[in-house]
């Protein structure tokens, strides 16, 4: 049986950006350091601290997290559910949350494809 899609799911994929999340001082600067208003540069940040957490996950599990993003900007969501129950070490406030998303979803696809490399 296929899971429903569900917002929880994606807080905890983004729990890596999470002030909640363990303290460490060289991912806060790669957080910090990045702008996540721009395209290149937020696909750099999931490319450094959330390829190899995604990767860890089974495919089922990695397909689930990409179905879930497709339903919900499918029905027009602007994922405030995730994005006010993270606090984050960003540097500035995601500006277009629904952009945010598709650009994971995009960087998401291209590691299930194989392409493990930036």
């Amino acid at each position: 049986m296929k899971p429903k899609p569900s917002m929880v799911v994606l807080r905890s994929l983004l729990f890596v950006f999470d002030i909640e999340n363990t303290k460490s001082e060289a991912r806060e600067e790669i957080i910090t350091s990045k702008n996540v208003n721009d395209d290149c540069e937020l696909a750099e940040l999931f490319d450094l601290l959330l390829r190899s957490d995604f990767l860890k996950y089974r495919p089922d599990e990695r397909q689930w997290f990409v179905d879930t993003i497709l339903y919900f900007l499918d029905l027009g969501d602007n994922f405030d559910e995730v994005f006010t129950r993270i606090d984050t070490y960003f540097d500035s406030e995601v500006e277009d949350q629904r952009r945010f998303m598709k650009v994971l979803l995009e960087r998401l696809r291209f590691y299930q494809s194989g392409n493990n490399g930036a």
